[in-house]
């Protein structure tokens, strides 16, 4: 009965998801492609003082997207420390120095990791004017990067991969806006609260007494599913019920976070003239997500442990009205997309059910990644897939067209090494600097063992992968794991962009490759199994030490 219903549950959203593929995709490529400006996009080019006709070098576009996103993150954290004084504060106090640029990193690489309680840390005017704004622009950003390595792949002899001011400009105008109006329109007839009521004291029917905060919600729910970003307006996230109020809006913000992702194959392949290339990148997608999804059914629905098996299912940390087949989807959906938002708390799932997850987030975010960044961390290993190939064959590699050297293949191979690197080296650092190690045990971590490696390998994966979701079992709030974290974000955030925009840079100079009887098809399935083989053949070998000694090592135990 429950895989019927993980099924039905699945088939719904990937039918919804299947409509919407070639129209959303195509708006897509001709919205980065038009040569048309709408009438507030001119009005915003005026007032920034930016030339829309002009284009820019993958060094220009790396410019101006550190210079936004630094001024970004800096208004952020302005706001924070200047809370007290703004309207709307509900009489909240300023942010902690350490916390507030934690949370404005966070924000700007659109993670959204929070290691406070929102509802009781923030008033309105920074959740709106801060984190919502980000909420966009931060998602806009991603989606750029997506499009300039896709005009790097498809421009020939080309000095240029575009304009970030006019990427950035109708990836927020023409995209997110409308779309995330849309969905708060939707989440408010589904329940999800907009209000500005603040704190209200309520009687139970119990007669105790009960404050319930209020706020403007469906608002930030939207663009907080619709973007990948995934900061809660309260603390439980999607497992609120004034956020996710019954099992149809648990749909609908599957959907929403999908919704993008799945539909830039189709802009790809719009944008280089062959929509096969575009299926096939959605194909290794949509197999790498049906068996994370699959596996954790799998895990979920056994129960193993002493605990689930008196009980008869793995119910602790998730909601009734999901149950495990809404909550296992929902955590594959939003760990798969970058996301972040949760349903349930994956602590609380089975050893090696919250294990997938974590193998989500360490294949990259690629099934299918957020929006944009799936896009573009796919054509990086799918560079990788071809290189391979061409060793295997003994022939000069070619992607789309475009002859992969030794310079591509450089570029490729530090932006897939980036994430693990932080990865690996915040988790044992955590354990290895006896001061940090002694915080860490004695104040962070809930669950002493393996489980709490887990807990901090989670975190670090999360952070650097700029996914925001948490373990749920770790007290992040300390200055270590502010610090930390708030690097590895930074780092995971803007060292690939910047690889990726040197690779589009390079691959645009490039005349076309005429395809030969010797290149490898790269829209046939065996370009699909190839690439997934190697996208899971690098994180195996990459994570598979640390996760011996984690989620493995507590999930045979059990």
């Amino acid at each position: 009965m429950e895989w019927l219903s993980g099924a039905s549950s699945l088939l719904v959203v990937v039918a919804a998801l299947a409509v919407v593929h070639r129209p959303l995709g195509d708006f897509l490529a001709h919205t980065y492609t038009s040569t048309r400006d709408l009438r507030i996009e001119r009005g915003i080019y005026r007032v920034i003082g930016v030339d829309p006709e002009s284009e820019q070098t993958w060094q220009a576009y790396a410019r101006a997207i550190l210079g936004f996103s630094l001024v970004g993150m800096l208004a952020v954290y302005a706001l924070q420390r200047l809370q007290p004084v703004l309207p709307y504060s509900l009489g909240l106090p300023a942010v902690p120095e350490l916390l507030s640029m934690s949370t404005a990193a966070s924000f700007t690489a659109n993670t959204n990791w929070q290691s406070y309680l929102p509802e009781s840390t923030l008033g309105y005017t920074v959740q709106l004017a801060g984190l919502v704004v980000q909420n966009f622009v931060s998602a806009a950003v991603g989606m750029a990067v997506a499009v300039a390595l896709v005009r790097g792949v498809a421009h020939r002899r080309s000095g240029t991969i575009g304009n970030f001011w006019v990427d950035l400009v109708r990836g927020t105008v023409r995209v997110l806006l409308p779309i995330s109006i849309l969905g708060a329109l939707v989440l408010l007839v589904g329940g999800v609260i907009q209000n500005f009521n603040g704190f209200q004291d309520i009687q139970t029917l119990t007669g105790a007494a009960q404050v319930l905060p209020g706020g403007p919600v469906a608002s930030q729910e939207s663009i907080r599913l619709l973007g990948t970003n995934g900061g809660g307006f309260f603390n439980a996230n999607a497992a609120h019920p004034f956020e996710n109020p019954a099992a149809w809006t648990n749909i609908l913000q599957i959907l929403l976070m999908l919704l993008i992702p799945s539909a830039m194959p189709r802009m790809l392949g719009t944008m280089v003239g062959d929509r096969k290339q575009g299926y096939a990148i959605l194909a290794v997608m949509g197999v790498l997500f049906l068996a994370l999804w699959a596996a954790a059914m799998v895990f979920e629905l056994a129960g193993a442990g002493t605990a689930p098996g008196l009980a008869g299912a793995a119910m602790e940390g998730k909601e009734a009205r999901f149950g495990i087949p809404g909550s296992v989807l929902f955590g594959i959906v939003s760990t798969g997309t970058s996301t972040g938002a949760v349903n349930s708390m994956h602590d609380s799932w089975t050893a090696l059910g919250g294990m997938m997850p974590l193998l989500a987030m360490m294949l990259g975010e690629v099934a299918p990644g957020g929006v944009g960044t799936g896009l573009y961390g796919i054509l990086v290993l799918s560079i990788i897939a071809v290189f391979i190939a061409g060793l295997l064959v003994g022939r000069t590699p070619e992607y789309l067209g475009k002859k992969i050297s030794t310079t591509q293949i450089k570029l490729a191979s530090l932006s897939i090494l980036i994430t693990p690197a932080l990865v690996l080296i915040g988790t044992a650092l955590s354990f290895a600097i006896p001061a940090v190690r002694a915080d860490v045990e004695g104040t962070s971590i809930w669950n002493p063992g393996v489980h709490g490696l887990t807990e901090v390998l989670y975190a670090f994966t999360s952070a650097a992968n700029n996914n925001g979701s948490a373990f749920a079992g770790l007290t992040a709030n300390t200055d270590w794991f502010n610090a930390a974290l708030g690097v590895a974000m930074l780092l995971g955030r803007f060292l690939p962009i910047i690889l990726v925009l040197a690779l589009a840079g390079s691959l645009a100079k490039q005349e076309h490759v005429p395809a030969t009887a010797g290149t490898l098809p790269t829209h046939k399935p065996l370009f699909v199994g190839l690439t997934a083989g190697v996208i899971i053949l690098v994180t195996a070998l990459t994570y598979f030490p640390v996760l011996a000694l984690g989620p493995l090592a507590e999930g045979l135990v059990a």
